[in-house]
């Protein structure tokens, strides 16, 4: 073959960089391999030439440029790249010759060509090329994985051959699909069965909110989208798989060869589908530590598809490790040390395969990323380490609630159908149940209307209200309507006051229909909100996090040194506060329901946040019934009322009694009141311009109509007495439309307000015990298991294998890799906070006489009135490097807590606290100004140092410095400078709201930890709003800052005190338990039901089994 008619090759030279072959080079490389080749040439000047063929994008790119440049360092080792013409177009006779491949598939690539090469010359293959057809297959993917016996998530097949129908069932119902008779609930993963196709799509459960996640390859700063499909693909051939909830992030590994491995982890596609670039454009990712059995995994995977640089996806989920994807040979995108180690790896192999006899002057350090890296502070400043906030509910619907006693076979029927004779009780919240109970009612009032002598013992007003409820808004939705049905084995115990039937003998079922409820826009705004104000309980931040509150969260997020689970109740409100609050917390974008899959824990499974108020304890009932008799007479309180009703003397309920005077006359004048509303209300209906007139959050003037109606007609009873358990719902209805429906000019909504309000101060908080002793009991009832979980999170001060750990030789520009901070948010409703804080504050924590501190915190409780929406207690773990790992000193624990949401009116009789106090930061430096924070050396992000922060002038209690305030002040821009992993985004509430954001409002310093607040965009504002909002908006009302209730506490002291708790409590619940047993079994309730996804009313139903959701999971 003439030297003439030699393509050119590029060549890496000594010195790194790349170049064309001259003809010198040429002619030395085809003499090399030439048939005239001497015998006796020299060997030792032989050049081992590595041939790159592959598409010019690949051979091109950075990294392999990065790689091959480093790989020329070799003294012995020359590169040739293939030209893309030559790969295409020329036969592979005219191919140049090499001794080693480097060959690999891409997008338009001839792979057949490559195939035939490495026949026809033999060279020594680093990635084999007959296995790459495999990997363009997810099923033999899976299949080789499958053998290999690596983890992978639970799958199966659909293929669309006509060939082979018993490949192709496929039964799709509203939560689940089965495929070939295995069935996955939702959410599951569909994949198109071609590793080319990246089109992966997530389908949601309509618990979540339905709809799916659809991924796709990356375009600009998009990987996916959510749609409010949720119906499968009908056409194509598709892998459905078991969802893994991965907690947002996803982990990359790269081989290169079966002893070396290097992983990243980056946010997950599905979370919110914004890919996150830093300011040279791209994706950011951070390198974590591989678990000795992942790095078996990875070991297993580069030999089993015979793929020495070889990339593949894992799963961390629930503790293990599951392998989803293999994409092929795939480098690290921006890593030198990564280069450094890829090159060395592959040039010593490349040496001691072909040539072992020559030097080989480049070693790689052995077992580099096992060297020990201690994470250390500087002065006496301690570390945060674990984060722990029980947080209330945001804003909500009213809820209702509506009894029966039901005794038709039809009830019984459906009670058995759905395992209810197992504990004795039976929650329908499904689409389908609930279909269920609307078509026996429907039935009933037939038979009722053709006969009305039949036996049919249900009340027609009860069976029509049953009937009204479940037909509302023409779709069923489980977030705002549910069924309970309780087995009474002799009846009802007595009949209540209302009921005029004599008592019937034998069993019976109690219902309980509940509707109503709903997080409301605002309360989305406030969760997120104050998600984004919680980032500044994590001090810290540099570089593009300099000066911008609540950075330091973002970046340890971002980094991976930050160790979150989100746990919620059961109920549709509390789930979607989580989600929201997740998504200010991590700045995260677009719907909730991705963000509520994947990032939010459902954990009703073992009562850690659910209980069930229908069945109070002993000590409970008995409460309720002293309240009943103390507020049913008709006279005014004297002192034994004051003695009976408030003896720990707290002086909100004094004054709250102060209000009431007396009790009878007080529940006559709020009778009135409402009967008033309800004139109002139906004289609104008759005017022909109200016709048409929208309520907040869709509510019409007909439903605003029956909600007070019924309040009239259940809050006095037909003997004339009051029932004040309703007394909650009249509060709970007036502050809602005085906050959100206040454009309706109702009169006399304030005094109604006013009086309900001194009355549900006395009745909500009493009714979880009147004495220490009875709270401290009901208490433990309600919260035990989450008790129980907080001295479990705070003695888990050390990471475990299941986190992300940040590698530190790779991290660079992170200055404490080894560190980590644990946050466990738990969101639930009012009965567990309201139990919690009881614990905390009559549990014997601390002496009051004896400790100033808890005394002030004390007072400071008792003053004040309710524990509102968005109610935070929050616990703080710092350890201080500097004490010995023996002393009691070592570890410090703080205590804060937030009354949650301002009330109307509240700043008039706001309680005083002394702000927000971390001991942490009064052993620190001296307070520093704003501009000073970016001067700050680099990543003490874990540290408790105080920072300054700019923020508007507070609404009320501003001569108090030092709390942390959630204020609604616009930020301007500050979101694009915020870079990182999970950046600053502001809210997506175009679907609420179209009012623009105003300009940056003014702001002023002030010490200690405060928070400046991103405004969202308006919710939905009527008219003139009055003054209980934000900035004269009603709806959207500003939160409580965080009051320190103790500063100083050791890790002993807490868990001690936790200790003898938990004791306790569990003895009382034993016994409790043991007389329940004889009765019914014990019996786990189905999983999270939070549907808001509309599912059309109709008499037909399609069978659905009720599962519960494959991401519930034990919380750890």
């Amino acid at each position: 073959m003439c030297t003439s008619e030699l393509p050119r090759f590029l060549i890496g030279s000594e010195g790194g960089e790349s170049r064309e072959l001259d003809d010198t080079d040429m002619r030395k490389i085809s003499g090399h391999y030439g048939e005239e080749e001497e015998e006796d040439e020299d060997q030792s000047e032989r050049q081992i030439v590595v041939g790159i063929c592959s598409m010019m994008k690949k051979s091109k790119s950075k990294p392999m440029t990065e790689i091959l440049e480093r790989l020329c360092k070799f003294e012995y080792i020359t590169v040739v790249i293939f030209p893309e013409e030559v790969i295409l177009n020329e036969p592979v006779e005219k191919w140049p010759l090499c001794d080693c491949l480097i060959s690999f598939h891409s997008k338009g690539f001839a792979l057949d060509k490559a195939v035939s090469y490495a026949k026809l010359r033999n060279p020594l293959l680093i990635n084999d090329l007959n296995m790459q057809y495999f990997i363009q297959d997810r099923r033999e993917v899976y299949r080789i994985l499958q053998e290999e016996g690596i983890d992978l998530p639970r799958y199966a097949v659909l293929n669309r051959d006509p060939d082979r129908p018993e490949e192709c069932n496929l039964v799709e119902s509203e939560d689940h699909v089965e495929v070939n008779g295995e069935v996955f609930h939702k959410p599951f993963v569909e994949k198109p069965v071609s590793a080319e196709d990246h089109n992966v799509y997530i389908y949601y459960p309509t618990s979540a909110g339905g709809g799916s996640q659809r991924l796709f390859r990356k375009i600009g700063s998009r990987s996916s989208v959510y749609s409010p499909e949720s119906t499968v693909r009908k056409t194509g051939s598709y892998i459905y798989e078991e969802f893994m909830p991965t907690d947002g992030t996803d982990v990359k590994v790269y081989t290169v060869g079966p002893d070396y491995a290097h992983a990243e982890a980056r946010k997950s596609p599905a979370l919110d589908g914004k890919v996150e670039r830093d300011s040279e454009g791209k994706e950011i990712r951070y390198p974590v530590m591989l678990t000795a059995m992942e790095k078996l995994v990875a070991r297993k995977v580069c030999l089993a598809f015979k793929q020495t640089v070889c990339g593949f996806d894992l799963l961390r989920a629930n503790g293990h490790s599951f392998v989803c994807d293999v994409n092929g040979f795939s480098f690290v995108k921006n890593s030198m040390k990564y280069y450094d180690d890829c090159a060395k790896v592959l040039g010593n192999m490349v040496m001691r395969e072909l040539a072992p006899q020559l030097h080989i002057p480049w070693s790689i350090p052995m077992e580099a990323e096992d060297i020990p890296i201690v994470p250390t502070t500087s002065g006496t400043m301690m570390e945060l380490r674990c984060v722990i906030a029980v947080i209330r509910h945001g804003d909500r619907t009213p809820k209702q609630k509506m009894k029966m006693e039901v005794r038709n076979a039809l009830f019984f029927e459906l009670f058995e159908k759905y395992g209810g004779y197992k504990s004795g009780k039976l929650k329908l919240k499904k689409p389908k149940q609930l279909q269920e109970v609307l078509d026996i009612a429907r039935q009933l009032l037939a038979e009722l209307v053709l006969h009305n002598d039949c036996e049919i013992e249900e009340k027609k007003s009860k069976l029509e209200q049953l009937k009204t409820v479940l037909e509302m808004y023409g779709h069923f939705s489980g977030i705002n309507r549910k069924v309970q049905l309780t087995y009474l084995p002799n009846g009802q115990p007595k009949a209540s006051s209302e009921e005029e039937d004599a008592l019937k003998e034998g069993p019976s079922l109690l219902l309980v229909l509940k509707w109503g409820g709903e997080l409301t826009p605002a309360g989305r705004v406030q969760a997120e909100e104050l998600g984004r104000a919680f980032r500044c309980m994590y001090p810290g931040g540099q570089g593009d996090y300099a000066g911008f509150p609540g950075c330091g969260l973002l970046r340890l997020h971002s980094t991976y040194r930050h160790d979150l689970k989100i746990y919620a109740s059961d109920e549709g409100r509390v789930q979607m506060t989580a989600a929201a609050f997740a998504k200010g917390l991590l700045a995260l974008e677009g719907e909730l329901t991705p963000i509520l899959v994947q990032m939010v824990k459902s954990a009703n499974m073992n009562g850690l946040l659910d209980s069930d108020s229908d069945s109070l304890t002993d000590c409970q009932q008995r409460v309720k019934a002293r309240l009943h008799e103390i507020m049913q007479k008709n006279k005014d309180f004297n002192e034994e009322d004051y003695s009976k009703l408030a003896p720990t003397g707290s002086p909100s309920l004094v004054n709250s009694m102060g209000v009431i005077f007396n009790p009878v006359n007080t529940c006559d004048r709020v009778h009135t009141l409402i009967k008033s509303l309800t004139c109002q209300i139906c004289k609104r209906l008759e005017d022909p311009k109200s016709a048409d007139l929208q309520l907040y959050h869709s509510e019409t003037l007909e439903l605003m109509l029956q909600r007070w109606s019924k309040l009239e007609r259940d809050f006095r009873m037909k003997n004339g007495r009051y029932d004040i358990s309703k007394i909650p719902d009249i509060y709970d209805c007036v502050k809602y439309d005085t906050q959100h429906n206040s454009s309706l000019g109702l009169e006399d909504t304030l005094e109604l307000f006013r009086l309900s309000r001194a009355l549900a101060d006395i009745i909500i908080p009493q009714e979880y015990g009147i004495t220490k002793a009875e709270k401290l009991d009901i208490a433990s009832a309600y919260c035990l298991p989450l008790v129980k979980k907080i001295q479990l999170d705070l003695q888990r001060t050390h990471e475990d294998e299941a986190v992300n750990k940040l590698h530190p030789l790779y991290s660079r520009g992170v200055m404490s890799p080894g560190r980590h901070v644990r946050t466990r948010l738990y969101f639930t409703s009012e009965s567990h906070v309201h139990s919690l804080l009881n614990i905390f504050r009559y549990g014997g924590l601390l002496n009051e006489q004896k400790d100033e501190q808890w005394k002030q915190a004390m007072d400071y409780l008792s003053a004040v009135t309710e524990l509102n929406y968005m109610t935070q207690i929050v616990i703080m773990l710092y350890e201080d490097n500097n004490k010995d790992p023996s002393s009691e000193e070592r570890f410090h624990v703080e205590l804060h807590f937030s009354p949650g949401v301002k009330g109307y009116k509240d700043e008039d009789n706001a309680p005083m606290g002394f702000g927000f106090r971390p001991a942490s930061s009064e052993v620190c430096v001296s307070r520093a100004p704003l501009e000073d924070l970016s001067q700050d050396e680099p990543d003490r992000a874990a540290l408790t140092e105080p920072i300054s922060i700019q923020r508007k002038s507070p609404l009320i209690r501003g001569r108090k410095a030092g709390s942390m305030e959630v204020q609604y002040c616009i930020i301007g821009s500050s979101s694009a400078q915020c870079a990182g992993l999970f950046s600053a985004s502001f809210p997506n509430l175009r679907d609420l709201t179209r009012v623009p954001r105003k300009k940056p409002c003014s702001s002023k310093c002030v010490h200690g930890i405060s928070v400046m607040m991103a405004a969202t965009e308006r919710v939905c504002v009527f008219g003139p709003c009055v003054g209980a909002g934000f900035e004269g908006c009603s709806l959207v009302p500003s939160i409580y800052p965080l009051e320190t209730l103790h500063n100083s506490l050791s890790l002993k002291q807490v868990d001690e005190f936790l200790t003898t708790l938990c004791k306790n409590g569990s003895e009382t619940q034993f016994k409790r338990l043991k007389s329940l047993s004889a009765m019914f079994e014990s019996h786990s309730q189905p999983s999270i039901d939070v549907d808001n996804q509309e599912t059309p009313i109709s008499t037909p139903v399609r069978n659905q089994s009720a599962s519960q959701s494959p991401w519930c999971e034990y919380p750890s």
